[in-house]
């Protein structure tokens, strides 16, 4: 989940509520979905919050949030934005692979220190999570006053050019460098380049923007030197490049608000995408931008008060609305249906749903009264769940620390980083189920076994004192066409032994127990598994079935974590205990 790092005095500033202690925004907050993490060493306060709200991944968006949440502010807001000036025009030798742009001119804006970390840290969690790691969108930002812009005629407006380059091609000198280089050459030497090389390392011709001046922005990659936002900025052009225009549209609404929300004026820019040039078919060749037209989805009466279980007058509705800073009309036919407008820079709003949880968000789910399901049966513990229970007993009587992780992964953390091929026939080794639109890198497939979770937080907790004896009964999946779902679902049941003196026996000794509990007999012939040392590594068989993997974590995988002590561990099918 993305984690916002927020400065109260900051959100003191912007939301007005200059009285507020921290422990009332945090109490707020949370009623928002916001959940307190914790505190950075220069003191602001961090919050976890569902990545649907990318709207709040920065103080300014956040401060918005709770002036409707006090009803300091109601309904749709939209900044006003002055007529283009600027123009981007798009050259028909722009990568296929990356073709579009979008952009945005803010003037009038004061940076100060908070407001340039706030802006930093937007444009990077945007980054991680809408731009899928830059791969889908990414987001530069540059001091209006160091570009000059070449007109397109004598007398019209200046422009910029978005178009593609020679990896070898022209020079210029990226942020944090003093030596002109070539993109190829970015990608080889300065260590922005080097870690996001493999996003167009691949092409023929890299993406590029030039001035009047020349190159002066690498995107995915990294800005030029030139331009670069300082506190002293009063004028930024704001340009985004991407796979899809409606996701680099909506990141740029997100960046405006953002700015407005600090007295910024928003002005428009020109997109004309040439003959020859990949223009966005559902827009055409010639647009405007930021695009701040506001959506609209319609949800019924009946719905809402169905799905909440509270009885709302239609007025009631329409404040929830106007206090979740959304609009609402309505009309008394035999069915009341409300029709909703939503600002631009709320990218959740997909369905009717997501209307009905703004009205109860804004209602207070605290306020809610729980009832009783209009049914007539009497519910009871399944059986895989009493089982389950009944081994993670078994496994906290040993010794474990009992866990629950998340039941998404990465390729990465799920093969790379524990030597396992995908579709290989190792144990955990199985097709990934991948997750079409993930919001972040870092999950983006079910995981396939439970024992990369295992150690992935073994590495997270290093700085605490060992042993640490961990295990989880969980969730995996993986691609499985003879299922009528393409999924085959199970539960797993995974220990890890963290300590000096960790070996092949101390995980033998604890399998067997768990085991013995359940009258169940172990065999374990000895095997091979990347994950795990040659020679001290052997299968799981329980009731002469191979269901599993035990032995001693691979010195590769221990120092790819890196991990300073070693670890044995074990994983096997739970439909095993039955």
């Amino acid at each position: 989940m993305p984690v916002v790092d927020i400065d109260t005095d900051e959100l003191r500033g912007l939301t007005g509520r200059t009285d507020a202690s921290d422990d009332e925004f945090k109490e707020d907050l949370f009623g928002l979905g916001l959940e307190f993490e914790g505190e950075t060493d220069d003191g602001l306060l961090q919050f976890e919050f569902a990545p649907d709200r990318l709207d709040r991944l920065s103080v300014e968006g956040v401060a918005r949030s709770l002036r409707y949440h006090h009803g300091d502010d109601r309904g749709v807001y939209v900044p006003e934005t002055n007529d283009p000036e600027w123009t981007i025009e798009v050259d028909d030798s722009v990568p296929d692979e990356r073709p579009y742009v979008t952009g945005a001119v803010i003037r009038g804006v004061d940076l100060d220190e908070g407001a340039l970390e706030s802006l930093i840290q937007l444009q990077e969690k945007l980054h991680a999570t809408m731009g899928r790691g830059r791969a889908k969108g990414a987001i530069g930002i540059h001091d209006l006053a160091m570009l000059k812009g070449a007109p397109l005629q004598e007398g019209s407006e200046p422009s910029i050019t978005y178009r593609g380059v020679e990896p070898d091609g022209d020079t210029f000198v990226p942020l944090d460098a003093n030596d002109e280089l070539t993109p190829a050459a970015v990608l080889d030497e300065h260590d922005t380049g080097r870690t996001y090389a493999d996003l167009v390392a691949d092409l023929d011709r890299y993406p590029a923007i030039y001035d009047e001046l020349g190159l002066f922005s690498f995107p995915p990659v990294i800005n030029g030197k030139r331009t670069e936002v300082t506190m002293g900025s009063r004028e930024l052009f704001v340009e985004l490049t991407g796979t899809d225009q409606w996701t680099i549209d909506r990141m740029c609404n997100i960046v405006c608000y953002a700015l407005s929300a600090r007295g910024a004026t928003i002005e428009e820019v020109k997109v004309n995408y040439a003959d020859g040039a990949a223009a966005p078919s559902e827009y055409g060749a010639e647009l405007v931008r930021p695009n701040l037209d506001l959506d609209e989805k319609s949800v019924g009466h009946d719905r809402i008060e169905t799905l909440l279980g509270v009885d709302f007058e239609p007025e009631e509705v329409v404040d929830c609305f106007e206090r979740a800073g959304l609009d609402a009309s309505y009309t008394l036919d035999e069915d009341v249906t409300y029709e909703v407008e939503i600002p631009p820079y709320r990218v959740d709003v997909l369905h009717p749903l997501d209307l009905v949880d703004d009205v109860g968000r804004a209602y207070g789910f605290d306020e809610l009264e729980p009832r009783y399901p209009d049914v007539g049966t009497v519910g009871g513990r399944h059986e895989r769940s009493r089982l389950e229970d009944a081994v993670r007993t078994s496994l906290v009587g040993l010794g474990f620390e009992d866990l629950l992780n998340f039941h998404m992964t990465s390729g990465t953390e799920n093969y790379d980083r524990m030597n396992v091929e995908p579709g290989s026939a190792a144990f955990g080794g199985g097709e990934p189920v991948e997750i079409t639109e993930p919001y972040s890198e870092e999950y983006t497939q079910l995981r396939t076994w439970a024992l990369p979770s295992l150690v992935l937080l073994l590495e997270r907790n290093t700085h605490n004192a060992y042993p640490q004896d961990v295990a989880e009964v969980g969730f995996v999946a993986e691609r499985d066409d003879s299922e009528n779902t393409n999924v085959a679902e199970r539960r797993h049941v995974a220990g890890a032994v963290a300590r000096r003196d960790a070996s092949y026996e101390a995980a033998k000794g604890r399998l067997q127990a768990v085991c013995d509990d359940f009258g169940a007999e172990l065999a374990t012939p000895r095997t091979e598994h990347p994950s795990f040392i040659d020679g001290r590594t052997a299968a799981v068989e329980i009731d002469g079935e191979r269901v599993g993997v035990i032995g001693e974590v691979h010195p590769a995988v221990l120092v790819e974590h890196d991990l300073e002590v070693p670890v044995a561990a074990f994983e096997f099918d739970l439909d095993a205990l039955r």
